[in-house]
């Protein structure tokens, strides 16, 4: 089984993007496990800055080699900043995905959406449960 760095400390959701929560701000990026399974990423389509998201509504989409995958707001609120760097340098989630290659941050609007997602080590588990089933096929 592959390891996979999956930070303590963060919330996590189920299609692979990462939460670091600050007071009422949460910048978001895409996982480890989500950049290796995306493979090498050419292009970043940022979110708006300002703009008002709910949970679930896709904020970005990340272009690869492999394929196109959308980016899914975990939380509710107003994008109040976003990783202009990804535009000159896309790659950086595949080389940085907890530091550098974030993607936006979003000043919280409801703050107990935190409790809807994943611990570092529910997604451990989550990553395990994954990758026995692909053993399995």
């Amino acid at each position: 089984m592959q390891e996979y760095n999956v930070v303590e400390g963060l919330y996590y959701t189920k299609e692979h993007v990462w939460v670091k929560i600050e007071d009422d701000l949460a910048t978001i990026g895409i996982t480890d496990y989500g950049q290796h399974q995306l493979g090498d990423i050419v292009f970043v389509d940022l979110p708006e800055k300002d703009a008002d998201v709910e949970s679930g509504d896709v904020i970005a989409s990340v272009e690869s080699v492999k394929a196109v995958s959308e980016v899914y707001s975990p939380l509710t609120g107003k994008i109040i900043e976003v990783n202009e760097e990804l535009n000159n340098d896309p790659g950086l989630i595949n080389r940085d995905p907890y530091g550098d290659g974030w993607i936006a941050q979003i000043k919280m609007s409801d703050p107990t959406e935190i409790e809807d997602l994943m611990t570092d080590e529910d997604y451990k588990a989550y990553l395990e449960e994954i990758e026995k089933e692909e053993e399995e096929l």
